[in-house]
């Protein structure tokens, strides 16, 4: 839907928001080795609200915009920069000139939100966003709906945030929203110092870093067409009452070791994945990208870090073990594998030896990726959490049905992949974006857990329910 691609979504203006702190100097924001794992990979994170309150319209929904970007954009400085690589090194750097993050308002005014196919996010998100330049640091969308309802993405760079920083970016603009004086405490206030991350003086790191890494290019990948065909996109959501059954169901009784909600999801992960494997291959693997900021020990000031802070761990098994073993064995196998970054001791110790590891290639000039991503081997369900952290989404107009992270990411990876996020409002309920193979997600939904995406859930109605003069005073 959105413009160039066939759609219903026109684009009514496109604006750059300048900070307004005009003490705040002008600098060159260096990346961290930890920024430079991911790269240049525009994310975001879109957001569905159903509709405002009755009291207010679209245009109150702009003017908030309008008039709270430049306070959000004196705490996020770099957010209104420019993505610069060096012409030299080849590493992004940010400019940070306050050239201006994007302010991009959009009209769907023969669509209602209840009329997008939620199945996937192709079918759904992908059509409601527009592009943005590879180098813009962020750009806010915000598109109206015949509905009533409208939709907020917020669309920056992987080199720039992970989904934690992203998370907290979004939360700090409805704190600073509702707050009424366009300011943030003290204790929300974000960290952009990447220093914290630094290479030793002679880079020292384990042998296995090498094997864990993979370039990113073509001879090292299946081809397009293997990608295309052997894998679906759906979006799922979990029910808060299964998501308790299962991780009581994953708990030990009489020892005391609970399941984590991630860990009993996982472990039904993982044996999903093995019943469907079968005698196909002898063995089946599971992997997890894991935050560092509740872990380093050595670093204790990271909560409002913004940057990378994000390592990738895996657990390979037998399908037979994951099969035979009762879901509270597989859970505690998931515990094992994501508390111990093994080889590693610690997470203290992980953090830095990749860091390191990227000091020694930065001279590559070379993508890389977990080489599990690329999904050789056995098979592989690789899993990234967002309901670790919560996402504050209502900046006076409500919660958001859903705030879902999306990513441009493209490359031919032939290993399945599940991203879980907390529905706002704090339900309990998790929605999951999943690209995996067609036989993993019947084995899914005939599960009866992973139940796909639709309208009710997300509580959207259709355009013909809203009064008419509502759509009008919708409009701009």
């Amino acid at each position: 839907m959105a413009s160039g691609n066939g759609s219903d979504v026109r684009v009514l203006s496109r604006s750059l928001v300048k900070a307004s702190d005009e003490s705040i100097q002008p600098h060159v924001l260096p990346v961290s080795n930890l920024d430079l794992l991911p790269q240049t990979i525009q994310v975001s994170l879109f957001c569905i609200y159903p509709n405002p309150p009755p009291t207010a319209n679209f245009r109150d929904v702009v003017a908030a915009f309008t008039a709270g970007l430049p306070s959000l954009l004196n705490y996020y400085f770099p957010l209104t920069g420019r993505i610069v690589t060096d012409p030299v090194s080849g590493i992004p750097e940010i400019h940070c000139y306050n050239q201006g993050a994007e302010l991009v308002v959009g009209d769907a005014a023969d669509v209602a939100l209840s009329s997008l196919d939620y199945a996937t996010v192709a079918t759904s998100i992908r059509k409601v966003m527009f592009p943005y330049a590879a180098d813009v640091a962020l750009s806010v969308q915000v598109v109206s709906f015949a509905c009533g309802g409208f939709t907020v993405s917020w669309c920056t760079n992987h080199v720039v945030v992970d989904g934690c920083a992203l998370s907290a970016l979004v939360s700090a603009w409805a704190e600073l929203a509702r707050s009424g004086t366009w300011t943030l405490p003290p204790a929300s206030w974000p960290r952009h110092d990447r220093s914290v991350f630094r290479p030793h003086a002679a880079p020292s790191h384990c042998a296995s870093l090498d094997a864990a890494f993979t370039p990113l290019d073509g001879e090292r990948q299946v081809n397009v067409l293997t990608t295309d065909e052997s894998f679906v996109g759906r979006l799922y959501y979990i029910d808060a009452s299964d998501i308790a059954r299962l991780r009581d169901a994953a708990s030990r009784d009489g020892d005391g070791e609970q399941a984590t909600r991630v860990q009993a999801v996982s472990a039904y992960l993982w044996k999903a994945l093995a019943a469907v494997v079968g005698d196909r291959d002898a063995r089946c693997r599971m992997g997890w990208w894991v935050d560092g900021r509740r872990r380093l020990t050595s670093q204790p000031e990271l909560r409002n870090y913004v940057g990378n802070v994000v390592t990738f761990t895996a657990a390979e098994a037998s399908v037979e073990e994951i099969n035979r073993k009762p879901l509270p064995e597989v859970a505690s196998m998931v515990r094992d594998a994501i508390a111990a970054p093994a080889p590693a001791s610690s997470y203290d110790e992980r953090f830095q030896e990749i860091v390191d590891w990227v000091e020694e290639h930065k001279g590559d000039k070379k993508r890389y990726i977990e080489t599990v991503s690329i999904g050789l081997g056995s098979p592989a369900v690789n899993v990234t959490a967002f309901s670790s952290f919560a996402v504050d989404t209502d900046f006076g107009f409500g919660h958001a049905a859903m705030a879902l992270p999306t990513s441009s990411f493209s490359a031919r990876l032939c290993s399945a992949f599940v991203q879980i996020v907390a529905r706002p409002g704090c339900d309990g309920s998790w929605i999951a974006s999943a690209f995996v193979w067609p036989r993993l997600a019947a084995a899914l939904e005939a599960g009866m857990v992973f139940k796909p995406v639709t309208t009710e859930y997300l509580g959207l109605r259709p355009a013909s329910a809203v009064n008419l003069a509502d759509m009008i005073t919708s409009k701009i």
